[in-house]
């Protein structure tokens, strides 16, 4: 029943961004600007301050190494796959690996892991591995897609840190974090406002993304279809918790250090992922509804996994 209470707030504000955006409360364009809030204000908020006060010393270890391999993994099968099994084109492919291997960390995962786990010290690990590693590659990719060439260029990739709000934030708040810095009262207020919005304003972009059916910007009017849906499924919630329960065996983890490493590979998608998605206009229909199904279906593995390893 635990478990229940954690996800009962994503349903709720996924559904009344459905339920708003179905009664014409927000109007056509509530997707696309709660999004684009989120990427360029409220998510940079949260995640400097967050990193801010997260010590660096976590990112580091057997048990973040075995999550990492899983994360890598799972990206990695899920971007070829999409090509080749499902022939999205590639700026696509990223949002499709992201969907597959990018966790839930936030505002899932602290509850579940303060429930299952009894802390989120291993969380915090899992936090910095995501913002510091997995997401500068993934804006990295939908940058260069994002070219009209699709060239890789030394110079814009150079400036993305600049251009992106998300990397800039990651790095002021590591920045911060290594220099011990506390941010001032008078800027820390408004950021904490800012970040607060985060969560709820993404989740309700969310569940107004699934009653939209025109395609934002340039996308092609294409759905994520059953099969689509059930392999990123398995994916995420089936192959990632196994290769990192594979990887926690081969690096000799101890019981509780395994249960930690599979719970947290087990977490649904990020609603991260349909966030970078609609920013950069592309794979939205696969992230939103990616979202959505990983985050109903992994409370039973989430169960499952707690009284297997538990």
């Amino acid at each position: 029943m635990n478990l229940v209470s954690a996800f009962v707030p994503i349903w709720i504000l996924t559904a009344v961004g459905y339920a708003a955006c179905r009664w014409g409360l927000l109007g056509e364009a509530a997707a696309s600007v709660l999004g684009r809030f989120v990427f360029h204000l409220a998510m940079p908020a949260a995640l400097l301050l967050a990193l801010a006060r997260m010590p660096l010393s976590g990112f580091a270890g057997r048990s973040l190494l075995a999550f990492g391999v899983s994360t890598v993994a799972v990206i990695g099968l899920g971007w070829a796959g999409a090509s080749r099994l499902f022939g999205r084109e590639p700026g696509e492919r990223p949002i499709w690996g992201m969907s597959a291997g990018y966790v839930n960390s936030a505002n899932l995962g602290i509850p579940i892991a303060t429930q299952v786990l009894g802390d989120v010290s291993f969380l915090a690990a899992v936090v910095l591995l995501q913002v510091l590693v997995v997401t500068p590659v993934i804006l990295v990719a939908l940058d260069r897609h994002s070219d009209p060439a699709g060239r890789v260029r030394v110079r814009r990739i150079a400036s993305l840190p600049v251009r992106n709000p998300v990397i800039l934030a990651s790095l002021l708040g590591v920045a911060c974090s290594a220099a011990g810095l506390r941010l001032p009262s008078a800027a820390a207020a408004p950021l904490t406002l800012l970040a607060g919005a985060a969560v709820p304003a993404a989740l309700v972009a969310l569940g107004a993304s699934l009653h939209r059916t025109a395609p934002s910007r340039s996308e092609p009017a294409r759905t994520a279809g059953p099969a689509e849906l059930a392999a990123i499924s398995a994916l995420k919630l089936v192959a990632q918790p196994v290769i990192a329960y594979a990887a926690g065996l081969a690096l000799d983890l101890s019981a509780p250090q395994l249960l930690a490493v599979v719970v947290c590979a087990g977490l649904p998608t990020a609603q991260n992922t349909f966030i970078f998605a609609q920013e950069y206009g592309v794979g939205e229909a696969v992230a939103n509804r990616a979202v959505v199904v990983t985050t109903t279906l992994s409370l039973a593995t989430l169960a499952a996994t707690a009284t297997l390893l538990g």
